[in-house]
């Protein structure tokens, strides 16, 4: 008897219950996607080997860029600002093999060029 009842009433709960359904709202600054875009940009030489083709005032580094984008058109190139100084850096290369092919081609326009490991590059830019 008691089985029976127990099953009577575990056959009634289960035919109560039901599957739930909610709605989840997300609400999030707006500062949090240009944090992240940020967070890209000063992330976005990590772990690629970089060629420093010289450094100076903002002037003198921007006269350099442009100098820069004339002798290399396709390939990659920026200003970056590391205090006191802004310095101009080539390109992003993946291996150290292709890295040090580019650098000996830069050396001959710009014999000052540094070429930078992965590890040499901060992330203050």
């Amino acid at each position: 008897m008691k089985t029976t009842l127990f099953t009577a009433i575990f056959i009634g709960l289960a035919a109560q219950v039901s599957a739930q359904e909610a709605q989840v709202t997300i609400q999030q600054d707006s500062k949090i996607n240009q944090l992240v875009e940020l967070y890209t940009k000063v992330n976005a030489n990590s772990g690629f080997y970089q060629i420093q083709v010289g450094f100076g005032n903002y002037e003198k580094a921007q006269n350099l860029l442009n100098q820069v984008e004339v002798d290399f058109p396709n390939w990659y190139s920026k200003i970056e600002f590391e205090s006191p100084t802004y310095r101009v850096r080539l390109g992003k290369f993946k291996t150290k093999l292709e890295a040090e092919r580019k650098y000996l081609e830069v050396r001959k326009k710009y014999p000052e060029a540094m070429l930078l490991k992965p590890e040499e590059i901060t992330s203050k830019s």
